[in-house]
């Protein structure tokens, strides 16, 4: 998922460009609202599936505006109601077994609770590795027709 110049011209939902600057949590809200319409765009794609289907997200730039030109905007993220919301997603669309989310240009925000979701696995590095995403979440569906076996989890676990 790569903003276009297509998309500069459209208004950010849910900022007023007045509010645009300084409202990082904003920009993470819409962040995750693209990422949800991008998961239920693919399932339909998906329908027929019936053996384990992972879903990978990659977001080299989570510049909203779409604009290349300019030096992208830190956008601030928590990670665990992104967790959240696409598990609750998942729930509804049994035909995808797991969703890898890869975020290069994120800063996430410090963790409020100590609660950790089960089915999800989240690898956050350090700034300076620009070689690697500097978050990737794998989100596996609870209810899933075909969920992914153990060795499958391994294996996906090693990449992250």
């Amino acid at each position: 998922m790569v903003g276009s110049a297509e998309r500069q011209r459209l208004p950010l939902r849910g900022l007023h460009l007045d509010e645009a600057i300084g409202q990082e949590e904003d920009r993470g809200v819409i962040l995750i609202h693209r990422v949800l319409a991008r998961i239920r765009q693919k399932t339909k794609q998906l329908a027929d599936y019936c053996d384990p289907v992972i879903l990978g997200i990659s977001i080299p730039r989570a510049d909203l505006r779409g604009d290349r030109a300019t030096r992208p905007e830190e956008i601030w993220l928590d990670l665990k109601m992104l967790a959240g919301t696409v598990t609750v997603l998942l729930t509804k669309v049994s035909t995808l077994s797991a969703v890898l989310i890869s975020l290069w240009d994120v800063e996430p925000l410090p963790s409020k609770a100590a609660t950790r979701l089960a089915n999800v696995e989240v690898v956050e590095r350090p700034q300076h590795q620009k070689a690697q995403p500097r978050v990737r979440l794998l989100i596996q569906n609870p209810l899933a027709l075909a969920a992914l076996s153990e060795l499958q989890r391994d294996s996906i676990g090693q990449i992250l």
